[in-house]
């Protein structure tokens, strides 16, 4: 069976490149009738917050990336000090001691030599007696994998056939000297116990699945399917990262971003298909094809997805914003007139509340000062509410006999008197709507 997961670490929001990597997976598993799991990688105790994975499982429901399980790496230690003996019994776990300072004079050294920065396994072999000697000085010994130093290799989903020399990575840190369990090593145990079968993430990642490739099988697991997504940018190329707190699920809710048009545009956004509007998370399934996707840093302009918004606004049925228009005060006998007047002159359904407004208590005029003259000679043509669907071209009738203006010299200084707007429905359907007009005086 198909087997993804999501595996974001609660340290804080989720932003639109994690939920790339989510939906990705997501569809994966959706296309293929398989597993979805949501896996909090909450070891770091300090930063993890149980307010951010409320938050990662708010921003998901939002979505409809449902997932069928939730795991949690802070319940799971015992089995990582179990996965960590094994490793140690068969050599490939070993205990250092190097501080940073030392490590980072030999990065210095070998890269001022020509040599790549690659850890010269001095602690591997370290005799017991040399260990202790190091403790007594008050050094913490910590944890490394040793690689097996070939060419590891998979076919990438998106990137094609990768190969990276071993010889040129480091041995992984798997353990801190305070025994918190890191990232490679956690998330290729976890991989292993839960039988992932296909992993998507950031291609930021790939050294990392290098690896986890070695420290997985070592585990006695199954490698799953690997496809790394490129990044994302900034609408000029910028990188994302310096403005993500913008960029957060959570802050493009809050702003009226509909969740259908963030899904459409990330489901879509770097691959050779065109981003158009899905109003299913099974529409987009359908269409979703790894392989269609590049390998270069993909621009993403948070602008782009309030015409996706306002689209999928536009077209939603009276039945879905039933309640939100009763909680303005609509009464219910003009609700759906009023969707129908409103609904085509919105982007946010939150731009709901400004046209009742307009209905319900006036608008503030717009005169301008060479139409002065005209609105006071048209407004007392204009009888008290309530209004029908003939007052409009009545009242544009009498006031065009009155006044002799025609076409838009006519129509637009009334339209902005009576709605503060120079754009909107149209006036004829908007006249039942209106309960005051601040215009008449």
């Amino acid at each position: 069976m198909t087997t993804t997961r999501f595996a974001p670490s609660p340290t804080g929001h989720i932003h639109v490149g994690n939920l790339r990597t989510a939906l990705f997976n997501y569809l994966i598993a959706k296309k293929a009738g398989g597993t979805f799991i949501l896996r909090l990688d909450d070891t770091d105790q300090e930063r993890s917050k149980e307010e951010y994975a409320d938050g990662i499982k708010r921003d998901l429901d939002w979505l409809g990336l449902h997932w069928d399980r939730v795991e949690r790496q802070s319940l799971r230690l015992d089995r990582y000090a179990q996965a960590a003996d094994q490793l140690r019994g068969a050599g490939r776990l070993y205990e250092v001691f190097e501080t940073p300072t030392e490590l980072d004079l030999k990065r210095k050294k070998q890269l001022n030599m020509g040599r790549p920065p690659v850890y010269d396994r001095a602690g591997h072999g370290l005799s017991d007696a040399n260990k202790d000697r190091l403790r007594g000085e008050g050094r913490d010994g910590y944890w490394r994998f040793l690689l097996d130093q070939e060419r590891i290799e998979w076919t990438d989903g998106i990137l094609g056939d990768i190969s990276i020399d071993a010889a040129s990575v480091s041995d992984p840190v798997l353990i801190r000297a305070d025994k918190q369990v890191l990232y490679t090593f956690a998330s290729s145990v976890d991989d292993t116990d839960m039988a992932v079968t296909h992993i998507v993430r950031g291609a930021d990642h790939v050294t990392n699945t290098a690896t986890q490739i070695q420290i997985i099988r070592a585990l006695g697991g199954t490698v799953p399917a690997f496809a790394h997504h490129s990044l994302l940018t900034g609408a000029q190329g910028e990188e994302l990262s310096k403005r993500i707190g913008a960029l957060s699920i959570r802050d493009l809710r809050e702003a009226g971003v509909a969740p259908e048009a963030l899904l459409s545009m990330m489901a879509r956004l770097g691959s050779s298909q065109p981003v158009a509007l899905r109003m299913t998370l099974d529409d987009l399934a359908q269409g979703f094809d790894l392989s269609q996707f590049g390998a270069s840093p993909t621009k993403f302009d948070p602008e782009d997805l309030w015409p996706l918004t306002r689209e999928r606004n536009q077209t939603l049925p009276f039945a879905a914003v039933r309640d939100r228009i009763a909680a303005l005060g609509v009464p219910d006998d003009m609700a759906q007139r009023f969707w129908q007047v409103a609904s085509q002159n919105i982007t946010r359904l939150e731009d709901l509340a400004d046209w009742w407004t307009i209905f319900s208590h006036g608008a503030e005029p717009q005169i301008d000062p060479e139409d002065a003259d005209f609105i006071a000679q048209a407004m007392p043509l204009l009888p008290a509410p309530p209004y029908t669907d003939a007052t409009w071209g009545e009242w544009t009738a009498a006031v065009k006999d009155a006044t002799g203006r025609k076409g838009k010299g006519l129509f637009m200084p009334l339209r902005k008197a009576v709605t503060g707007q120079a754009h909107g429905p149209d006036m004829a359907q908007v006249m039942p709507l209106l309960q005051v007009v601040k215009a008449r005086g």
